[in-house]
């Protein structure tokens, strides 16, 4: 990949939801070419008629589409960065019907890749026998706060300060962000992908509010989900969810930073607790909570999120007890085995290996790969 003068990279974004439609939309308003891909054609027809997306709220713009489509392969053809914005739970479903297709010298990021979501794609990917030298990133969290209005409107609530981003391997980061900094001033480069993935906000804010707010829920109560659903005490229990997911990050050997910090560098929110940062989190305030419990707070963030946190925690000898009360909780309430189809050291292709093995394979380009050149990025 080349980038000079006024030449910049093509995006493909797969995904039409929320935070699709967000990406996409900003992308192609700043004169991007933007391939969009959705899975499901009837949740696109509207945007198919028109090549066009609109923004409101915190981005009011308009922006025009190169291709909207349901057909993967024509997707990513000739672009230069995938971005995947589809829940974590579709990642290795995302990644096979996409493997056949990639080229040498794209880049994949995965918008968030919540707990393990890099390793999970490129495991997959040479899983098929795939030997397409590409780039896999992952970032810790959503850029956008936003809602759909309606099939080809998105109302962007905010937009985070910063977003901490990482390569597999790391060596790579730095490469990833320039090519995204044209685009995105937000990226911010972290130390690897096991930061990001332990710096998962969505695994403390998403699956436990959810459950403990399900009666709420199912009556059809409309209630704003973090001004209104965490309540003091149900922030006491994400805070012990969130001891949990630090000391098993600190066991890897990696920083993580409580949610206390993360609400302060997104938001610019400072409080004594979590309820407090919670309440003058402006951002938060208008997102509603879900109308149904089967939603991505629990289908995508319970196996994709509090899972794998949980299988590294046994395997490195730290319990999450908490934490492993909400996964019960929603394997009871949905009559799921979310232990069996998460993501777990094995499907992570980290299973025995020390703390300083699993260090090494984030941060070090692997001998066996020969590296190759994506052009000058000036």
């Amino acid at each position: 990949m080349r980038i000079i003068g006024k030449i910049f990279p093509k995006f493909a974004v797969i995904g039409a939801g929320n935070g699709g439609l967000a990406f996409a939309g900003y992308l192609a308003s700043q004169g991007y070419v933007v391939n969009l891909y959705n899975r499901t054609v009837e949740n696109i027809k509207a945007i198919i008629e028109t090549r066009e997306i609109v923004l409101r709220g915190a981005i009011n713009a308009t922006g025009a589409l190169h291709v909207v489509t349901n057909d993967i392969k024509e997707a990513i053809e000739n672009v230069d960065v995938i971005m995947i914005v589809v829940p974590a739970s579709a990642h290795r479903i995302i990644a096979k019907k996409m493997a056949p297709y990639l080229r040498d010298g794209q880049i994949i990021v995965l918008n968030p890749g919540r707990t393990g979501g890099a390793l999970e794609f490129r495991n997959t990917i040479r899983e098929m026998g795939i030997n397409t030298r590409v780039t896999v990133a992952e970032a810790q969290t959503l850029l956008y706060a936003c809602r759909k209005i309606d099939e080809r409107t998105i109302n962007i609530f905010s937009v985070k300060n910063e977003v901490s981003l990482a390569a597999l391997p790391a060596t790579r980061t730095r490469k990833v962000i320039n090519i995204l900094a044209h685009a995105f001033k937000q990226f911010v480069p972290a130390k690897n992908v096991l930061e990001t993935s332990f710096n998962n906000i969505g695994a403390i804010f998403h699956p436990a509010p959810t459950l403990l707010n399900s009666g709420r829920i199912e009556m059809n109560e409309n209630f704003q989900y973090y001004i209104e659903g965490i309540s003091p005490s149900i922030a006491r229990i994400l805070e012990e969810m969130d001891r949990e997911r630090i000391e098993v990050g600190r066991r890897l050997g990696i920083d993580v930073i409580t949610t206390l910090k993360w609400l302060e560098q997104s938001y610019g929110t400072k409080a004594n607790n979590l309820y407090e940062a919670i309440q003058e989190t402006r951002a938060y305030r208008g997102i509603m909570a879900p109308s149904r419990i089967d939603n991505r707070y629990i289908f995508e963030d319970v196996p994709a999120s509090l899972v794998p946190i949980s299988s590294i925690g046994k395997m490195l000898g730290v319990p999450t007890p908490t934490i492993d009360a909400i996964i019960n909780l929603a394997c009871a309430a949905q009559d799921i085995n979310y232990w069996e189809i998460g993501r777990t050291v094995k499907s992570l292709g980290i299973e025995g290996k020390t703390p300083k093995d699993i260090r090494r394979m984030v941060m070090e380009e692997e001998m066996s790969v020969l590296e190759y050149v994506e052009g000058e990025v000036v």
